[in-house]
């Protein structure tokens, strides 16, 4: 498993929107295994120091990604 993304990553301010809508995607096809549904998450607009949020709850893209980290590790096991 890769070392969890930290919400100061700099290379996160280089996600658009149309790239985190798709994570956003893969995060309700691969969390439907595990019963993960977000139907309502959509990206924010809003940004804290150039990154992005996530509406579940105004997270951060760091948190989507590590999240979809864990999913897609489980999913290999």
């Amino acid at each position: 498993m890769n070392a969890p993304i930290t919400p100061s990553d700099t290379y996160l301010r280089t996600y658009t929107e149309p790239e985190v809508t798709a994570l956003l995607r893969e995060l309700h096809e691969r969390g439907k295994t595990f019963g993960i549904q977000w139907g309502s998450a959509t990206v924010n607009g809003t940004t804290i120091d150039g990154r992005l949020l996530i509406d579940f709850g105004d997270t951060s893209l760091a948190t989507l990604l590590n999240l979809l980290e864990l999913l897609r590790e489980a999913g290999r096991t």
